[in-house]
């Protein structure tokens, strides 16, 4: 019995790996229970049992845009959002610092990154890019193991109906080597539960040991399985539902130590649930997908949807209808969240999806030009009640999908041409060239992702050089980070346990109102008040909490109140001095500050010895501190003029800002027009104009939910929150009634702001770039540098206007022309760097670039005149390119009919261009191409052309000598 066990647990850890294959007919049945259950009432059974029989809070998913978290391309759990509860840095004053027992349906994209499905979809009947992530959650040991547990076999088997025997639950087994013993807890709950003994199995680490990353939370895990087989030969078992138990921290060392509060996290897929419970193997012949391949059907040439896998799959077509349905749904989402194709990171990662339905589409399915927009409307109506951001930028998203298909589809064009041509010259065996898939990679020039180039070889059984295209992604790679901006070195931090100590200890999170406590003087001056502290905590570098510090030493101070503004909200830390009380001639200088869980450390060099318990003085620096007062005030103002200018429901995208400048990023269907920049800035202006107050005001959060035109970001704030409003009072502000926050700027904000907005001097935008499509990035400077900005743009407007003058008097010479030339581009190049207004800057760039074809055009008339008076003298000193050598062939030649003309033009280094034309008379026994060819392959070169009109090229340093051979090639063939 034991030996049979022991074979069953081993097959049943291969069939209960995490990438199951779900082979067989797609449409087959699993059985005639349960009955089917449409995908919106199975999200909706979720989300109510855990609210209405187990109290748990509904929070809505997070966008797949992650927020503030680097680590991550998309969101791709339901944890994501949650990371800080579990790290310890939630802001105590925070909504979700409230959080105990919560719930939601999470969207998530695992495209691109460590988590990527992209490569798998289509490829099986499961695989998705973009997913729905049912899941519940007890912090701070609000419920453990046993209610957890018990709650999703509840829900699994009352209320889905999902047979017992169907079920199957796995737990961690132990690992030796970390000291981890076996998580029996686990085991004995199942059991008790009423699992089958045969049906609970123990896994490793690898299955059942779960992870965020190299470092932070873990803990061991416990999975429920469905049994596709339904007791008709071996188990074939497929994870449904995964029960975190996270109660340890991985260390930097690698070690684990316990946490200061447990938690659980849970995760179900709803596509495979709904799989499940509708009866089929495949996720695709759910109602989340059925609607998006009937679409796909009607729309194309393809035969339908057959649900095959494999070599059963001619034609790849079923292949492309899941890659088709799977992708656009990825697209709509994120596009939906603000994540748009680009070049780098997740909107590269976006464009490989998009360029890779494209493909499928096209190529396989016949779709005509236009298709994929089309299925927008599908993806809309079947997650549209549960995601609404779907329904609000439909036509937004179709805009942007449409636009980047017909790009792309030329560029696929032109690929296939260049792959074809050089499969051409390949022999039976040889590798495709990495350099040429390089250069038409997203890397390269046509943007195609390169696992789409490989499968486009791999159908024409072809390989391609991976090894060459993994040395040029090296270069790359080197040379982007040659030119990359150094990394600005990471403050120092406080870990979960820290936190977690001083929230044992009681300690409560830094007063951090002080740092608001500034005025103005009558003098129009700002005054910042100092603040008095003690030190409740010192910490050295590697984050060890000591009770003093040394001479010289690096730390990192708590203290129980500051008036530091801790960088968070894109606005610079605050940075300054202390001193301690009563020994005010030594200067502690604190280089900047960090918030980690409502606690701010500031970071500082000790001259001397400073320990807990010494009260001290804070300063802050006022210079810098006022200049992003500017910009975070100035800020609002360009936001507020941006909605103005292009329409109410624009969106920030994000921002940052620091004493030097501000950055702002926006959604934009299209690059802004100077004319739309000038007009953001004049709106800026006014507001300046008038020195209006700005109003500050801490109110409830719920306060703010439903006033019209309040403008928020995709943030955590706190409750309650910061409200800043230009011009209106705060009160009259967040009155519905008012419709205030329509006519200002009114913003939530925990920044430092100006008390007038006089005080912004002036702003000006003096950058502007496409970030991904759909999101542009603007750069702008205030007060002094702004008018500094306008001052450089007049003057290099009036040189621009000089240069067109001189332009227009005309030049008598080449040389005066060439000069004209040359200043022209020196002025190009100056409007292209200078610091001054972007829409003058776009404007003079389009003036110079007209006179610089002007002069170029005029240069080129000189040269012709020049060598047409005087051929040797022109073929001799003039060097004109090879086309200006060819027209001053052609006017020889007219000049003196049934004359044969070839010249020669010497070039830098040796290089000798060569341009000829032949009388129609002397023909065919004499052409021009077999005449440059004569006197061109003498000097190692080539040559081109016609019977009548040739040019070509060489090498050499012996003029005469081809001019001799070109007369006697001349005289031999008359």
């Amino acid at each position: 019995m034991a030996v049979s066990m022991a074979a069953a647990a081993g097959r049943l850890r291969r069939a209960i790996r995490r990438s199951p294959l779900w082979g067989g007919p797609s449409r087959r049945p699993l059985s005639s229970e349960p009955p089917a259950a449409q995908a919106r009432a199975v999200r909706d059974a979720f989300l109510n049992f855990f609210r209405d029989r187990h109290g748990h809070r509904l929070v809505p998913s997070a966008s797949v845009r992650p927020r503030g978290d680097p680590s991550l391309l998309f969101v791709n759990a339901g944890m994501n959002q949650f990371k800080p509860i579990f790290l310890g840095t939630v802001n105590p004053r925070s909504e979700m610092a409230g959080f105990r027992r919560v719930a939601n349906s999470q969207k998530c994209v695992r495209a691109g990154g460590r988590h990527s499905d992209l490569e798998d979809v289509g490829r099986d009947l499961s695989h998705h890019t973009f997913f729905e992530m049912l899941g519940n959650w007890a912090f701070g040991g609000e419920y453990f193991k046993e209610e957890a547990c018990s709650m999703a076999w509840e829900l699994l088997t009352q209320v889905y109906g999902i047979p017992e025997d169907r079920l199957w639950v796995s737990y961690f087994g132990g690992d030796p080597k970390a000291g981890l013993d076996p998580d029996l807890e686990s085991r004995d709950i199942w059991l008790s539960l009423g699992v089958r003994d045969s049906h609970v199995l123990s896994f490793g680490p690898e299955e059942n040991f779960w992870e965020m990353g190299d470092t932070g939370p873990c803990g061991p895990c416990t999975e429920i399985h469905y049994d596709l087989a339904g007791r008709v030969g071996a188990p074939q078992l497929v994870e449904l539902w995964n029960l975190v138990f996270i109660q340890h921290n991985r260390e930097a060392d690698g070690s684990l130590q316990p946490l200061p509060q447990r938690h659980v996290d849970t995760g179900m897929g709803l596509e495979r649930l709904v799989a499940v419970l509708q009866g089929t193997r495949s996720t695709y012949d759910t109602d989340l997908f059925s609607p998006l391949l009937k679409a796909i059907h009607q729309g194309c040439r393809a035969p339908p949807y057959l649900g095959r896998v494999g070599a059963a799959d001619e034609g790849r077509t079923d292949m492309a209808y899941r890659v088709v349905a799977d992708h656009i749904r990825t697209l709509s989402v994120c596009i939906a969240d603000g994540v748009y194709p680009g070049m780098s990171g997740a909107p590269l990662v976006l464009r490989r999806i998009l360029r890779r339905a494209v493909r499928f589409s096209t190529e396989v399915l016949r779709a005509p030009p236009g298709f994929l927009g089309s299925l927008v409307p599908v993806v809309v109506e079947t997650l549209g009640d549960a995601y609404p951001e779907l329904q609000k930028n439909s036509a937004q998203i179709a805009h942007l999908v449409s636009e980047d298909e017909a790009a792309f589809l030329a560029s696929l064009q032109r690929g296939r041409q260049i792959i074809d041509r050089t499969l051409r010259r390949l022999g039976p065996s040889e590798l495709f060239p990495a350099e040429v898939a390089w250069s038409l990679s997203l890397a390269g020039n046509l943007g195609l992702p390169l696992d789409l180039l490989e499968l486009m070889l791999e159908e024409k059984g072809v390989q391609l050089d991976s090894a060459g295209l993994a040395r040029l992604a090296q270069e790359e790679a080197q040379h982007r980070s040659q030119q990359s901006e150094p990394v600005q070195e990471q403050g120092l931090q406080l870990n979960v346990h820290a936190l977690g100590e001083l929230q044992r200890r009681g300690v409560p999170p830094t007063d951090d109102s002080p740092k608001y406590n500034y005025s103005l003087r009558p003098s129009g001056g700002y005054e910042f008040s100092a603040c008095e502290a003690q030190v409740l905590q010192l910490y050295t570098e590697d984050g060890t909490a000591v009770a003093s510090v040394g001479k010289g030493q690096r730390c990192g101070l708590l203290l129980d109140k500051t008036n530091f503004y801790a960088e968070q909200g894109g606005q610079a830390s605050d940075r300054g001095y202390l001193v301690r009380v009563g020994q005010e001639d030594v200067l502690f200088p604190v280089a900047q500050a960090q918030v980690c869980g409502g606690f701010i450390l500031h970071e500082a060099v000790a001259p001397e010895g400073l320990k807990v318990g010494d009260q001290v003085q804070l300063h802050v620096d006022e210079a810098w501190r006022l200049r992003c007062m500017e910009k975070h005030t100035a800020t609002h103002l360009l936001s507020w003029a941006l909605r103005q200018t292009l329409g109410p429901h624009t969106e920030q995208r994000g921002s940052h800002l620091s004493p030097e400048r501000l950055r702002f990023d926006v959604a934009t269907q299209a690059p802004l027009t100077p004319e739309q920049l000038r007009a953001v800035e004049g709106t800026v202006q006014d507001a300046v104009g008038q020195d209006e107050p700005v109003y500050m005001e801490d109110v409830a959060l719920a306060l703010t939910a439903h006033v019209p035109g309040l403008r928020s970001l995709d943030e955590v704030y706190p409750d309650p929150v910061r409200v800043v409003s230009v011009g209106v009072p705060v009160a009259r502000a967040l009155d519905p009634a008012s419709q205030a926050a329509l006519r200002t700027s009114v913003e939530l904000c925990c920044g430092t702001h100006l008390l007038r907005t006089g005080a912004v001097g002036d702003l000006v935008i003096v950058g502007e770039r496409q970030l991904t499509k759909g999101t542009t990035r603007l750069l702008a400077v205030t007060g002094e540098q702004a008018q500094q900005a306008r001052e450089v743009g007049q003057n290099l407007a009036q040189e621009v206007e000089a240069a067109t003058e001189r332009l227009s008097r005309g030049s008598q010479d080449v040389a005066a022309a060439q000069r004209l030339s040359k200043d022209v581009g020196r002025l190009t190049d100056a409007v292209d760097t200078a610091l001054m207004p972007q829409w003058q800057r776009r404007e003079l760039q389009a003036a110079l670039k007209a006179l610089q074809r002007r002069a170029n055009a005029a240069i080129r008339k000189l040269e012709l005149g020049q060598a047409a008076g005087n051929p040797e003298r022109g073929a001799a000193t003039v060097c004109p390119p090879s086309q200006v050598l060819v027209k001053v062939v052609r006017q020889l030649c007219e000049r003196a009919p049934g004359t044969s003309v070839l010249l020669l033009s010497p070039q830098p280094r040796g290089h000798v261009l060569c341009a000829c034309q032949v009388a129609q008379s002397a023909t065919p026994a004499f052409t021009a191409e077999a005449w440059a060819l004569a006197v061109c392959s003498p000097m190692g070169g080539k040559a081109w052309g016609s019977r009548v009109v040739a040019q070509g090229t060489g090498t050499t340093a012996d003029l005469g000598a081809a001019l001799s051979t070109a007369r006697a090639y001349a005289l031999d063939q008359l």
